[in-house]
Parts: structure tokens; C-alpha cells; sequence
């Protein structure tokens, strides 16, 4: 009989122990959250000071005779070392937080490049000028930033031990074989059109690198994770599934950055960073999902304030890129064809000169035979004199002059 009560003393005292432990738990994995979210942060952003960095110092060694001017210059070697402790920092981000609130974080590199745009302009400008013309980009950088503070807040809360028996179950899992087949057959059909049909559409080549983007950053955590593990002492490295991922992670983010290289050479800088962050977000966000099944657990609400989060950053990056200056390439020639008003020798006074499909540029190897005779390089009648008797010395050729009548 006096047992009894004891041990409905221990039954009842159970509960607040496990939901005591259940919160403790649940304080650790938000701190862990928030340190993966400190550290993206700020390897984004130091990752956008150490590019605009290199940037300065290539245009001032641009008229340098030596093309490798930049490699004894101070500036250039303080921006490699803060973009590799940047990429440090992100690549470490993964160990501590979910995908799914890593890599939305990049739209920090916009919005830091596009302020130090602003504070390092060269032009002169008046204050309306400036509020009309960056207007886009302060909006953009505002709704950057609510965004981003929705996506840290409201951002997914598991956390798994990447150890190498966990990786390998979810790499053989029913969810993510079938994901990969989606994807796989996918990216064919993209590399297909692109490499075939010549389908150079912007959506269609970030697609392919958003694709490729997903499966870095899906190795880039396992390798992350199993890393730290084995510095904490709980070691990792033994396990073959390790440098599966890592031999993905370096072989997905080649590829990647050689589409992107193509990209480059096709379209403005500001318009693919839009639409690639954009895209490599939703697609990283869905792989994550799937594979590390970081929305397991969570309510409706989280679920949609991070999604309202997500599309808040990327309205905001869409105006922030879309304000940017198209940079006007350099040629170091003269183009005749950016002459307007110039009159031709043969159009009677009448017309300018025509603006033709092709760059007629000075010093330009091109086939001009289906060009019409009008435009052909004018020639000058000549008549010869007769010689006077006394042959006097005189002008052998006379040039006459066209009038408008001929």
C-alpha cells in the first residue's frame, strides 16, 4: 500500500522530466540554427567584400602592360584570403543548420554587393538623382531582408547526426531514388535541347546549373557534417560513403561553374543572378526536403511563413539586380556603323548611312558581296586633258564633279 503512491509519484513525475529534456533540445537545435545562420551570413558576406575587392584592383591595373600586374598588389591577395575564409565560413554553416536555411541566405551577397555599390560609386550625383535611381535597389534590399529575417525565423528545426550510417539511409531511400530519376532524366532532357537544338535560353542553362547546385549543396552537408563529427572525436572518415560525397561535391560544382562560365558570355551578370538565385534555391530547398527530410515534424504555419519568406527574398533580389548598370563592353576599334548622319558618296544628299545587321567595324574580315553595289567604296571619274602644243606643263587629270541632276 505504500508503494503504491510511490510509484504513482514516479509515473506522474515522468512527464515534466521528458518535456523538460524535450525543451532543452528543442533550445539546442534553435542555437544551432542561429549559429549556421551567423556563420552563412557572414561568409556571404565576406565573400561579396573580398570580390568587389579584386574587382577595384582590376580596374585600376587595367591599363597595366603587365596582364598579371594584380598578383603584387596588396588589395588582390586581401580579397583571396577573405573570399577562401568566406567560403570557409559558408561550407561550415552546413554542419550546424538545415539546407533549407542555408542556402536562401545567399540573397546576403546581393544585398551586400549592392551596397557597397552604392558607397563606392565614382559619379557625381544630386539627391533626387540618387533616391530616383536607386530606389529599385533600396526596396529590394528592404524586402531582401524581411525575407531573410522570415527564413532565419521561421526556418525548419531538424537536426540529424551526419554520421555514415544516416547518409547512407537516406541516400537509398524510396524518396530520393525517385527524386534522382526525376532529376536525372531532367537534366538530359535540358542537356539535350542546349547541346542539340542550340536552346541557349537563360532558363534553360541556369536550370541545368540549379540542377547540379542541388546535388553540391546536398554533398557539401554530408561532407560538412561528417567533418565536424570527426573533429568533435566521433570519427568519420572511415566510412567509404565520405568520399562518394566528396568526389559529387568537386565534380557537381566544376560542372556547375562551367555552365555558369556560359552563361556569363550570353547574358548580363545582374539578370543571372536573379533568375539563378532564384531557381538554385527552389531546387536546393526541394532536394533538401526530400533527402534530409527537413519539413518532417513541422506545422502548417512554419511551413508557410518560410515559404512567404523565400518568395519575399526573391522579389527583393529581382529588384535589386534589375537596377544594376548593363556593362558596356570595351572595343578597341572604331565601329562605322555608330556613326549616325554619316552621308554616303552615292545617296544624293537624300540618305544616311544604313545600319547593317552585321559589326562593320574598321579592321573587320568580313564578306561584303551581298551588300549592295550602292554602299560599294565610291570611285572618282577622271578625265585626261588634251596637251597643249607647247606641252606646257599642267594637271594631266581633271576630276569632275556630280551634280544632283546626275
Amino acid at each position: 500500500m505504500d508503494t503504491a503512491p510511490g510509484a504513482g509519484l514516479q509515473l506522474q513525475q515522468l512527464p515534466p522530466t521528458s518535456s523538460a529534456t524535450s525543451v532543452s533540445e528543442g533550445s539546442f537545435s534553435y542555437k544551432e540554427n542561429l549559429i549556421g545562420a551567423l556563420l552563412a551570413i557572414f561568409g556571404h558576406l565576406v565573400v561579396s567584400i573580398a570580390l568587389n575587392l579584386q574587382k577595384y584592383c582590376h580596374i585600376r591595373l587595367a591599363g597595366s602592360k603587365d596582364a598579371r600586374a594584380y598578383f603584387k598588389t596588396k588589395t588582390w591577395w586581401l580579397g583571396l584570403f577573405l573570399m577562401l575564409l568566406g567560403e570557409l565560413g559558408v561550407f561550415a554553416s552546413y554542419a550546424f543548420a538545415p539546407l533549407s536555411l542555408i542556402v536562401p541566405l545567399s540573397a546576403v551577397s546581393v544585398i551586400a554587393s549592392a551596397i557597397i555599390g552604392i558607397i563606392f560609386i565614382k559619379e557625381k550625383w544630386k539627391p533626387k538623382d540618387f533616391l530616383r535611381r536607386y530606389i529599385l535597389s533600396f526596396v529590394g534590399c528592404g524586402l531582401a531582408v524581411v525575407g531573410t529575417y522570415l527564413l532565419v525565423t521561421f526556418a525548419p528545426n531538424s537536426h540529424e547526426k551526419m554520421t555514415g550510417e544516416n547518409i547512407t539511409r537516406h541516400l537509398v531511400s524510396w524518396p530520393f531514388l525517385l527524386y534522382m530519376l526525376v532529376e536525372i532524366v531532367l537534366f538530359c532532357l535540358l542537356l539535350y535541347f542546349y547541346k542539340e537544338k542550340n536552346a541557349n535560353n537563360i532558363v534553360v542553362i541556369l536550370l541545368l546549373v540549379a540542377l547540379l547546385g542541388s546535388m553540391t549543396v546536398l554533398t557539401v552537408k554530408a561532407v560538412a557534417g561528417m567533418l565536424v563529427l570527426s573533429i568533435q572525436g566521433n570519427l568519420q572518415l572511415d566510412y567509404p560513403i565520405f568520399y562518394v560525397m566528396f568526389v559529387c561535391m568537386v565534380a557537381t560544382a566544376v560542372y556547375q561553374a562551367a555552365f555558369l562560365s556560359q552563361a556569363s558570355q550570353l547574358y548580363d551578370s545582374s539578370l543571372i543572378a536573379s533568375v539563378g538565385y532564384i531557381l538554385s534555391t527552389t531546387v536546393a530547398i526541394t532536394a533538401g526536403a526530400i533527402f534530409y527530410l527537413d519539413f518532417v515534424g513541422e506545422d502548417v504555419l512554419h511551413i508557410c511563413m518560410f515559404a512567404l519568406g523565400c518568395l519575399i527574398a526573391f522579389l527583393g533580389v529581382f529588384l535589386i539586380t534589375r537596377n544594376r548598370k548593363k556593362a558596356i563592353p570595351f572595343e578597341p576599334y572604331i565601329s562605322m556603323d555608330a556613326m549616325p548622319g554619316m552621308q554616303n558618296m552615292h545617296d544624293k544628299g537624300m540618305t544616311v548611312q544604313p545600319d547593317l545587321k552585321a559589326s562593320f567595324s574598321y579592321g573587320a574580315l568580313e564578306n561584303n558581296d551581298s551588300i549592295s553595289e550602292i554602299y560599294t567604296p565610291a570611285t572618282l571619274p577622271v578625265m585626261q586633258e588634251e596637251h597643249s602644243s607647247r606641252s606646257t606643263p599642267g594637271v594631266p587629270y581633271r576630276v569632275l564633279e556630280h551634280s544632283k541632276k546626275e
